[in-house]
């Protein structure tokens, strides 16, 4: 605005016309002046017109313009104006344009062009950039850079000290200075080499000159140059000016005082020197002279680049370019230069360079080195650890090993002597940028990673190499190594990725046990243990909503996940992409294709989410289909194939089976989407020696067609290639008997015959399921109203063509060698007549007698011959030697096994005597008592002949081992496996025995060793044998029939037992024995109880339900729930007890009284029947878990322990627990299963026992019982210290602990265990005295605790051990002191003069009647005052 503005946004500018005229009329204010004459003067000022002298003007926005706006004349005056405060509102209506304004006394003039007025005041860094004119530098001299003996010039720190500054720096910066002293250096050495004529020499001139014979005078003797500086000595320290000077007077003051000495005494005082200095001094000097002259050679050679090469010829050897010839006439020199500088050895090559030779014309011998010999291998003198060496094929060489240089094991790294790559280089060669030195690396890790897996390396090296290769990163090096463009890489890094995710052996295992019995039902090869971030999400998925990734995990990188899983930390990394593309785009050779499909079954095992995520990879599948599984092919010979492509292949015929063993869903639309019938009918159409392949690949693809079809049909699907393949499979089965007729029988040919018979069977069953029963599930009503598409007249055909086969195979029991080869075939053959009879039995249209007959017939032709041969006794008995139960180091896992990357285990194949080995019996006895429980059930009168199997020996030594008290195995992914056929036996011999004990009126004599084993087997069922647990309770469990000591006189043994061992009395209903009858009449509640709160989750129980009964068409997947553990703890018989103390807990208003005291009830009763006759089930709960258990029983109500029947039932669990022989393993202090803290739950039993106990003598027995001198002193401080209250109510009287029907008058825990050995904590004792001296503790009280607080204090005031700390002996003292003057007579007695505990006096222990001598002569070491007053109280 115009007018006076703001002093920011104006300039002052004085005006200096009339400047003294102003000044004579109008002075500047003066002191004293007011207010008032200020505006007097400015009235004046005012009136008189004059102009200002000081003129405030706008500032000019224009750097050129420097005049200032006329201020209008109307405007003259004082105006006071606020800053960006307009006069007037502002308008509404848009501002109009503005228009440039000229400055005033600035007129544009109008001839001049706009264009050149803007370029000529343009002042843009493109008007600079353009003027730009290049500096003419033909008349400047130029001079070289100053030469250096280091790679790169030095790094100025500012904290370095310049010692040579310009005078008149100023204040230059930093490198304003450092330029200008480089200068002056430059120009110094410039004027120096003045003195050279040019730089081009003209021919025959030496380019630099060497030393003179004048120079060489001034040499010492022996050195190689002159002394023209200082070698140690450079003034760093010295802070003057003249700092160079002095250093270089001292250095010349040297140099004369040598020159002037001959050599011998140069010697002589070198060797005096050198006796007086420090061996490790004359070592740096020597050090320090040796790496300056190196630093001289280099600079020599780089000041003369142009200096010709030493011809090289085939006489001369070759030399360091340092050695000079010796002169011949001076020893001492020659003596001197050995001693000052040693000398290097010369280069000793395996040839002589030749200058004929490409690039040898100059001969550079540092790079030479490697083609001398090796220097000698160094012998390990020490136990020390050293890095470990592997060689090409992966094996570990020993650090001794001497091996020649042409097996390509040497190299110029650490340790050139030793031979191989240690892991580090082997990473290091992995980033090689040649391509076949990626490859190699690659390799050899494979190498290593296989023979690592197969246990090779054994205890020979210091930890896992595979845990240290993953680690290190080895994942993702390979996941990288497949991103690359050279097909080798990629061939390695595929090759090395299945070696690590392929377990060698898993998958030959796996397929040779396919047709056992539920072989096809697998766990998932997943980690079991899941991280914190993993805890709520559900692994064991079921449905296709797994194929979506949880937001946790999409959220955490693949490193996170591949630490926990490696399996899902790959699929993070877009493997499967890639993996197509190598399929789809590279096309590699057959070797890759198969490591590819590998990898992609071992991911498809995982899990039902890795599955998915397989077959919905774009084009993934559809390329392995169209590429490796084509319906037409030119024929393939015997030898090995160029390419895989438009080739059948057996591998990706058992992806798709493995695909679809993962999901019902992902099985059908195996089925429909990718036109997999066809190929069915394509493979299986044909024998395999048809199919124009080689021998072992067709009957590879023929096997792996019918288990693909067997899984499906194991889902009810695909029945109607059943009907169109009908002809095919009537004379397969016609053809087998005459294979098995062949010698040798081949293995492939057997696992064909067994995957054809399997699949014949899951058809039978899917023809038994013609009407199933509705389901609750909408989804699966909709599938169960599915009409199946095989019936039984389909199938009904097929027995008369297996039973041949059967009986041919039997054939061969005699003859282990023969029978060994046969494989699963016999065991394929009795599953499948066990599923045709229960299809049989289940079609109401057909009269019952026929299948009756027809199962009489199988009886007597085939199973009774069977049941009387030899050598399936020998059976029998070899279950011993092949049960993982029984030999649990066979289960171990290997020290290379992976917790994140599961695996099997089965290197190197299994022995024939163990689970899955050759010699194994358990394949062919399952099948076989599979058989059995079949016709049993459905042929009762069958059930005599065939029991007569429950009483063989090898059965009966087999499960005596396995209810023997012994740690069961450690759970693995192969004990689990294998465990899990085992229980399949252990289970069909409890029902076909549960069958008998219902039919035979007389018990066995193994019923209660069957009972045993049900007990045991129930707490080992793993996850998806639901069903078999909730048969086992229903059936053999809770059976009377599995009980027959009730009736053979068990109650009465009971209470014999215990009036030997307890001496008991009273009422005989409340005995033990009467409990155990009232227990066994009560066995329905009590199994009503378990099923209620121990039964299998209801999904789970369906699921394996459907599995086991053959219900097809409710089978979601064959992929088992991740096995975690045991379906049921050890502890399971106290199990609906823990759950009502949880309950209790978790509900302050307490739970209902009815079902309290009736659970409670039932839990104790059971538990007393397992105390008293099978104590062998309760081995794997510890006596101190029981006793917590019990302890339960009065934390869930405060009501509950006065029930009468209760009392009953805790007082006899507890008179067992007492025993003597039970008594040594009770320990509290060892943790206990199930149970955080035991001092812990012991405070919260004084808190209950203290708020409603009221005094009940049961109650306060199990108050004492952890109380004994042996446990924790934990126990006895939360009682003295924290809860001295239940000193009154613990009345307890020391000849009955418990009620008296019981005990009468002998204790079943001995005082003793209460007061030996000697109380040896301070704090308690002190305790213990402060509850006797205040009161607390009385003997009419606390009898027990009374004799013990008294025992351990008499035995503490009278210790006399000298190994005793100061505190104790003052605390002792002071003790003694107190007692003796104690008030209370009978206190003071009883702690004077106890001497041992007797529970039969009232008192509970004996006293002196004079005290011992010692004891007197102790008290009298007491202070005369003290002994005087006690004395005057007594």
């Amino acid at each position: 605005m115009e007018g006076v503005s703001s002093p920011t946004k104006q300039s002052w500018k004085e005006s200096h016309k009339g400047h003294s005229s102003r000044v004579a009329m109008l002075s500047r204010p003066k002191p004293g002046e007011s207010e008032v004459d200020l505006l007097r003067f400015q009235s004046q000022f005012l009136e008189a017109g004059a102009a200002p002298a000081v003129q405030l003007v706008k500032g000019s926005r224009r750097r050129g313009d420097a005049h200032p706006d006329q201020l209008p004349l109307q405007d003259r005056r004082d105006v006071v104006m606020l800053d960006n405060l307009p006069d007037l509102p502002p308008a509404l209506l848009p501002a109009p344009a503005k228009r440039a304004k000229p400055s005033p006394g600035h007129a544009l003039p109008h001839n001049e062009d706009p264009e050149e007025r803007l370029n000529r005041h343009d002042q843009h860094i493109t008007a600079v950039l353009s003027k730009i004119v290049e500096r003419d530098t033909s008349s400047v001299p130029m001079t070289l850079p100053v030469p250096s003996g280091v790679a790169f010039p030095p790094v100025f720190h500012r904290s370095q000290e310049r010692q040579v500054k310009t005078a008149a720096s100023g204040k230059r910066s930093i490198f304003a200075q450092e330029i200008a002293a480089r200068r002056v250096s430059e120009n110094r050495v410039s004027s120096a080499e003045q003195v050279v004529p040019s730089l081009d020499a003209p021919e025959g001139a030496v380019p630099c000159e060497t030393p003179s014979s004048r120079d060489r005078s001034n040499q010492l003797p022996g050195r190689s140059h002159g002394f023209h500086r200082p070698n140690l000595v450079t003034g760093k320290g010295l802070r003057s000016k003249a700092a160079e000077q002095e250093v270089q007077t001292i250095h010349e003051e040297n140099v004369a005082r040598l020159q002037a000495m001959d050599p011998e005494e140069i010697l002589k005082e070198q060797q005096q020197l050198l006796a007086q200095l420090d061996p490790s001094l004359v070592a740096f000097l020597r050090s320090h002279s040796h790496a300056q002259e190196q630093t001289g050679t280099e600079a020599t050679k780089e000041q003369c680049p142009e200096r010709p090469s030493v011809p090289v010829t085939e006489e001369e050897s070759i030399m360091s370019t340092c050695t000079r010839e010796p002169r011949t006439g001076d020893k001492a020199e020659d003596r001197l230069e050995g001693e000052l500088q040693p000398r290097a050895p010369a280069l000793k090559l395996p040839m002589t360079p030749n200058k004929d030779w490409l690039h040898m014309d100059t001969v550079e011998l540092e790079k030479l080195h490697w083609t001398q010999d090796l220097p000698p291998l160094r012998r390990q003198q020490t136990q020390e650890r050293m890095q470990a060496r592997f060689s090409l094929q992966g094996e570990l060489l020993a650090p001794d090993a001497d091996l020649p240089t042409h097996l390509g094991l040497h190299h110029h790294g650490e340790e050139a002597e030793r031979a191989g790559y240690s892991l580090q280089e082997l990473f290091h060669l992995t980033r090689s940028q040649v391509s076949q030195q990626r490859a190699l690396a690659l390799h050899v890790l494979s190498q290593i990673v296989g023979r690592a897996q197969a246990g090779e390396f054994g205890d020979r090296l210091v930890g896992s190499v595979l845990r240290l290769l993953l680690d290190a990163g080895f994942l993702f090096l390979l996941r990288f190594s497949l991103d690359d463009r050279v097909d080798s890489v990629i061939a390695a890094a595929v090759r090395a990725l299945r070696t690590l995710l392929v377990a060698p052996g898993d998958e030959e295992l796996l397929d040779s046990t396919f047709s056992w019995y539920h072989g096809a039902s697998v766990f998932p090869l997943m980690p079991s243990q899941d991280d914190k971030e993993d805890e709520g999400e559900d692994e064991e998925l079921t449905t296709e909503k797994g194929k979506t990734k949880t937001p946790a995990e999409g959220s955490r990188p693949p490193p996170d996940l591949a630490r926990h899983d490696i399996i899902k930390g790959l699929l993070a990394t877009n493997l499967l992409p890639r993996l197509r593309y190598v399929l789809e785009v590279t096309c590699p050779g057959p070797s890759v294709v198969l490591d590819i499909l590998s990898v992609l079954i071992r991911l498809a095992r995982h899990s039902l989410e890795s599955a998915v995520r397989v077959l919905e990879c774009p084009r993934l599948m559809e390329t392995i289909v169209q590429e490796f599984l084509p319906t037409s092919w030119s024929p393939i010979g015997v030898g090995p194939t160029p390419s895989l492509y438009k080739v059948p292949c057996a591998a990706a015929m058992k992806l798709l089976r493995v695909l679809a063993s993962a999901g019902r869903n992902i099985a059908a639309r195996l089925l429909s989407s990718f036109d997999v019938r066809s190929r069915l009918c394509r493979f299986i159409a044909e024998a395999p020696h048809d199919l124009a392949l080689p021998p072992e690949e067709a009957e590879s693809l023929s096997t792996e067609a019918f288990r693909l079809w067997a899984v499906a049909a194991s889902y009810g699907q695909g029945g109607d290639l059943y009907r169109e393949l009908y002809p095919v499979l009537l004379r397969a089965l016609q053809t087998l008997p005459t294979e098995l007729s062949t010698r040798p029988l081949q293995p492939l040919a057997m696992q064909r015959m067994a995957s054809l018979l399997t699949l014949l069977t899951q058809l039978t069953l899917a023809a038994s399921n013609t009407h199933p029963e509705p389901t609750s599930g909408a989804a699966e009503s909709c599938v169960s109203a599915i009409p199946p598409s095989v019936t039984w007249t389909h199938v009904s055909g097929l027995k008369p063509l297996v039973e041949p086969c059967l009986k041919q195979a039997l054939q061969f029991l005699p003859r282990p060698d023969e029978w060994k080869a046969l494989g699963p075939v016999p065991s394929a053959c009795l599953l499948f007549l066990g599923a045709y009879y229960q299809a049989w039995s289940q079609q109401s249209s057909l009269c019952p007698e026929d299948w009756l007959q027809d199962m009489e017939h199988l009886l007597d032709e085939f199973l009774v011959p069977l049941l009387r041969l030899p050598p399936l006794g020998s059976l029998w008995d070899s279950l011993r030697a092949c049960s993982p139960l029984c030999n649990p180091p066979s289960c171990a896992s290997s020290p290379e096994a992976l917790p994140s990357l599961v695996s099997l285990g089965c290197a190197g194949g299994c022995p024939p005597l163990s689970m899955a080995g050759s010699a194994s019996p358990f394949p062919f006895l399952t099948a076989l008592l599979s058989l059995a429980n079949t016709l049993v059930q459905i042929h009762k009168g069958l059930c005599g002949q065939l029991a007569a199997v429950l009483a063989t020996p090898g059965l009966q030594n087999y499960f005596l081992q396995c209810v023997a008290p012994a740690p069961a195995p450690q759970l693995t992914p192969f004990s689990a496996w294998a465990l899990r056929h085992e229980y399949h036996l252990q289970y069909l011999v409890l029902s076909l025995s549960q069958k008998a004990a219902l039919l035979q009126p007389e018990p066995a004599t193994s019923t209660a060793l069957h009972h045993a084993v049900a007990l045991v087997l129930l707490s080992r069922l793993l996850p998806g044998s639901e069903y078999l647990a909730q048969e086992l309770l229903l059936s053999c469990v809770f059976r009377l029939e599995f009980l027959p000591e009730n009736a053979s006189g068990g109650p009465e043994a009971a209470d014999f037992s215990d009036g030997l061992s307890l001496g008991s009395s009273g009422d005989p209903q409340c005995r033990r024995g009467a409990l155990l009858v009232q227990a066994c009449q009560d066995l329905t509640s009590i199994r009503s109880c378990y099923l209620a709160h121990c039964s299998p989750a209801r999904a789970s129980l369906l699921t394996s339900q459907a599995l086991y009964r053959g219900e097809l068409l409710r089978v979601p997947s064959l992929l088992l729930p991740v096995p975690k553990g045991p379906l049921l703890p050890a502890d399971w018989p106290f199990q609906p007890l823990i759950r009502l103390y949880h309950r209790a807990s978790d509900t302050p208003s307490g739970l209902p009284a009815a079902d309290t005291v009736g659970v409670t009830m039932r839990v104790l009763q059971w538990v007393l029947v397992l105390e008293s006759w099978r104590p062998e089930v309760l081995w794997a709960v510890p006596p101190a878990a029981r006793l917590a258990r019990l302890m339960c029983v009065y934390l869930v109500d405060s009501e509950l322990f006065r029930e009468t029947p209760i009392q009953h039932l805790v007082a006899a669990l507890l008179a067992r627990l007492c025993r003597p022989q039970v008594l040594p393993s009770l320990k509290l202090d060892c943790p206990l299963p199930g149970l955080a803290s035991f001092p812990d739950l012991y405070a919260s039993f004084l808190d209950h026992f203290e708020a409603v106990s009221f005094g009940d003598h049961l109650f306060g027995a199990l108050v004492l019982l952890p109380l004994q001198r042996r446990f924790s002193v934990t126990l006895r401080l939360a009682l003295f210290g924290e809860h001295v209250g239940v000193l009154r109510a613990l009345g307890l009287p020391l000849t009955q602990w418990f009620l008296s029907w019981l005990l009468a008058e002998k204790l079943p825990v001995p005082l003793e265990c209460y007061t030996e050995p000697a109380e040896d904590s301070l704090a308690l004792l002190q305790l213990y005295f402060r509850a006797l001296v205040t009161g607390t503790l009385r003997a009419r009280w606390c009898p027990v605790l009374y004799t013990v607080a008294v025992a351990h204090v008499n035995s503490f005031i009278f210790c006399q051990d000298p190994k005793s700390s100061d505190e104790v002996k003052a605390a002792r003292r002071s003790m003694l002191q107190k007692v003796w003057l104690l008030a209370d007579e009978g206190l003071r007695q009883h702690l004077l003069h106890y001497k041992l505990p007797n529970s039969s006096l009232p008192e509970g222990f004996e006293l002196y009647s004079q005290l011992p001598r010692l004891r007197q002569q102790y008290l009298q070491t007491l202070p005369t005052e003290v002994l005087q007053n006690g004395g005057v109280k007594t």
